[in-house]
């Protein structure tokens, strides 16, 4: 008799961990909380976003980047050099890990914007914009190179495998860090390959996803509007640039930002209170092509925030927790119970409804 393998509908895992006071703590935790869900994920992906684990380069643009060759490597560091000062350029440090094999070519480097770059044609270019422009740049048109993480002062670890062996061979208990999040991947649409697995990043955000994006295309099209390029093969692709699309460039509050993701139904907006009524219906109409559709949650973060938020009818499970100046949120209580025990409080994520952690005032 031939196995059977069921489909697994809430498969994929998700955790993450924030010292609102900005405590440094180590990759440890974080590993031994996503480990706890192994059986959500299959080996096709895991992966880790870090902040705060580059103090000495604070200042810089951390990029990590996967190279299929020498070749790819090559043009790459070619095209940095064009409109960066290369201020160390080396391997990401990497163990043995059985389970993990055939790594790409794994490097970082930290970099400083050349000033005169940001001056063309007498146009003062925004430097975040020209930085999401090298992005998109070398991830479609350099064969061979994309890019894991640009932001400062953080990175993204992440690779085939599960996500404690990627945490593993990554050396992430080397690592210091006031915010971590984590991914367990279980594919079902899309391809398990180094790149594509999460988190995705862009600048200092990053997001990890459980779940299926259903309007991938509407959402994917309406970012190329933008100059965005969808190059990963990854439905969460389109959160990480919708977010900064929204935050950084439109300046949305984050309220605004979540109501447009996880908008209410219309059956909904039809029973508000007239004043809200008109300003969710402007969101709906304004960003309509960026509401996500399908079963999801997803932690988002970026160096001073951590949100976690499910779709509008919940279809995929968010907890969260609270421990003196901690907070934690994951797919699984479990999963933050086997890393604090004794949590001052225990809550489950409302569907729709963003929980939001920022650290405190002062902190950096």
């Amino acid at each position: 008799m031939r196995g059977v393998f069921p489909r697994i509908p809430s498969g994929c895992a998700v955790s993450g961990m924030m010292s609102r006071k900005g405590r440094r703590v180590s990759g440890e935790d974080i590993i031994t909380s996503i480990a706890l869900m192994h059986d959500r994920s299959n080996g096709l992906g895991g992966g880790f976003a870090a902040y705060g684990i580059y103090p000495q380069y604070k200042d810089h643009y951390a990029f990590h980047l996967m190279y299929d060759s020498e070749e790819s490597k090559k043009e790459t560091k070619k095209y940095l050099e064009k409109y960066f000062f290369i201020d160390q350029s080396e391997p990401i440090p990497v163990r043995k890990t059985p389970g993990i094999t055939n790594p790409p070519i794994l490097w970082r480097y930290f970099l400083q914007l050349r000033e005169e770059v940001l001056v063309n044609a007498n146009e003062i270019i925004e430097e975040e914009d020209f930085i999401v422009s090298v992005v998109m740049h070398i991830n479609q048109e350099i064969d061979g190179a994309f890019v894991a993480s640009s932001g400062k002062n953080m990175g993204a670890f992440k690779g085939v495998g599960y996500p404690e062996d990627i945490g593993v061979f990554y050396r992430l208990d080397e690592y210091a860090a006031y915010i971590w999040t984590a991914h367990g991947r279980f594919p079902t649409n899309t391809p398990g390959w180094w790149g594509g697995a999460h988190p995705f990043t862009l600048l200092d955000f990053s997001v990890v996803h459980n779940g299926e994006i259903s309007s991938y295309g509407i959402n994917k099209r309406y970012l190329e509007m933008f100059g965005y390029k969808c190059t990963l093969q990854t439905d969460t692709e389109v959160v990480a640039y919708l977010i900064d699309l929204m935050s950084r460039r439109h300046k949305l509050p984050a309220e605004v930002i979540f109501q447009a993701l996880a908008a209410p139904f219309w059956k909904k907006i039809d029973k508000m209170e007239p004043k809200e009524q008109e300003i969710m219906k402007a969101i709906r109409m304004v960003y309509g092509s960026s509401l996500l559709n399908g079963p999801f949650s997803i932690i988002v973060a970026n160096s001073k925030t951590m949100i976690g938020f499910n779709d509008r009818i919940k279809l995929r499970p968010m907890v969260a927790a609270e421990k003196e100046d901690m907070l934690y949120m994951s797919s699984e209580e479990s999963a933050i119970r086997i890393i604090c025990p004794e949590p001052d409080k225990v809550w489950t994520v409302k569907a729709g409804e963003p929980l939001v952690g920022v650290l405190e005032e002062g902190v950096i």
